[in-house]
């Protein structure tokens, strides 16, 4: 059985066409990346068969130039949505990101209370990250089907980053409408195994009812081609030397002081580290990089969407990222990017990760544990010098990328899921759905035995 085929799985009649609701405060042309994946799960969900609504707020998670009129009701690529007029302070003043929120969730709060079909199932979002206790809160009133959908995981990840305490008031009534949330839902959905672990043991959910699907990126927009034929890598000279690239936020989330110490060790290689985007560490990053005198680092600022397939291809290894504790939290969707432009993988994270797990079982590039900053110049040395196994692991990264993390797969479970939610199935025919994909799933945790060949 090739249970990467989306449609092995129990018949459905035409008239059972499942109806879904995505819920989520921001989606295209809002510039917020889970906006654009919902945009994007939505469109193949509709083009399933399925019929789709989005409840969601006008633009407003970008700066001011960036948030476009748009209708409060129209249908886009056979997706009904509904946008609601929130508030747009600046996110940087807390007073202002609250006032946002309660414009957002007061009428979303509302709108479903009064308008929750029995015949629909509702998909709650984290973000903002309190949503799915509306689904909670209408289930008190309503018949009302909802599955949840972990992006982040609060209020754990506030407490690592250190916005409130442990034990705190904040972190208790949070923890406590996570309860009710997850008792009440029929399914979950989270990106990875160690998301799937923590929900399961702090939650009243049973792990079967929990699913491990991860984000994906666009295959079509991005795809691989050679460095030499990167405008990028011609203007800024990466053509000759060995390009590691890291690409997006440079966050609390990642750690970047492991390969910056390796870098030092690869000053006399050929050898470049290029940090393309922003966030909360780059300029402490930049201030490092001054100090040092380390030559062998480039910084640039974002590029812009038309030009990212070329930034990306810019390289000759891509670096993902995960700091410690943060697995299960979070999950560094850069890895989709990295290997849709088949890219061989340079991976740092904890010694149990799903991330190295993915790159080693896959031979899609090589893993460096945290703060070992000898073994992964060790291992970049290796890559440098090592041209064909660095193109091997660049080319089993596209297949990675193409049997388990294109929207078309990823949505295809997604599907599944949705439909172990829909009151419509029989109890029959839920179990049996439930059975084969926990099956399918299962076998997507590793992706894909692409050295043995084995899909089976």
């Amino acid at each position: 059985m090739n249970t990467n085929d989306p449609n092995n799985t129990p018949n459905d009649s035409p008239a059972k066409k499942t109806k879904v609701v995505i819920l989520n405060q921001y989606y295209v042309p809002d510039v917020a990346s889970t906006g654009h994946l919902l945009h994007e799960l939505a469109v193949e969900l509709a083009q399933i068969g399925f019929e789709v609504e989005v409840l969601t707020g006008r633009p407003s998670y970008g700066p001011p130039d960036t948030w476009q009129d748009c209708p409060l009701k129209e249908t886009v690529d056979g997706v009904k949505i509904h946008r609601l007029k929130v508030a747009r302070f600046d996110k940087n003043f807390l007073p202002g990101r609250a006032y946002n929120y309660l414009t957002f969730v007061v009428p979303m709060i509302l709108s479903v209370l009064f308008t929750s079909r029995k015949d629909t199932v509702y998909l709650y979002t984290t973000n903002p990250p309190f949503l799915g206790a509306i689904g909670w809160f209408v289930s008190l009133f309503r018949r009302h089907h909802y599955v949840t959908l972990l992006h982040d995981a609060h209020p754990q990840l506030g407490i690592w980053v250190g916005t409130f305490k442990k034990g705190s008031l904040i972190e208790r009534v949070w923890m406590s409408l996570n309860r009710r949330k997850y008792k009440r839902t029929k399914e979950a959905i989270v990106l990875c195994s160690a998301a799937k672990k923590l929900v399961a043991e702090t939650y009243p959910i049973e792990p079967e009812h929990i699913h491990v699907i991860p984000n994906w990126a666009d295959g079509e927009d991005l795809f691989p081609k050679a460095k030499a034929d990167s405008v990028i890598a011609q203007e800024q000279g990466f053509v000759d030397d060995f390009i590691l690239l890291y690409s997006g936020n440079m966050g609390l989330y990642y750690d970047f002081d492991t390969v910056l110490e390796a870098t030092k060790l690869l000053k006399d290689e050929p050898f470049k580290l290029v940090l393309v985007g922003g966030g909360g560490k780059r300029s402490a990053i930049e201030a490092h990089v001054k100090e040092h005198n380390m030559t062998n680092v480039v910084m640039l600022p974002y590029q812009p969407f038309e030009k990212l397939n070329d930034s990306l291809n810019a390289c000759d290894a891509s670096l993902v990222t995960i700091a410690e504790g943060i697995e299960g939290i979070s999950f560094p969707s850069k890895l989709y990017t990295s290997l849709a432009v088949g890219k061989a993988i340079v991976a740092l994270s904890e010694d149990w990760s799903e991330l190295r797990q993915i790159v080693e079982h896959n031979n899609c590039g090589i893993w460096s544990a945290l703060g070992d900053a000898q073994g992964l110049a060790d291992q970049l040395c290796m890559l440098i010098h090592d041209k064909a196994k660095t193109q091997t692991m660049s080319d089993n990264a596209r297949e990675v990328f193409d049997k388990g993390y294109t929207r078309q797969v990823c949505a295809a479970k997604y599907a599944e899921v949705l439909k172990l939610a829909d009151p419509q199935f029989t109890q029959e025919e839920t179990n049996e759905r439930r059975s084969k994909l926990a099956k399918w799933l299962a076998h997507g945790a590793a992706v894909v035995d692409i050295v043995s060949g084995d899909e089976s």
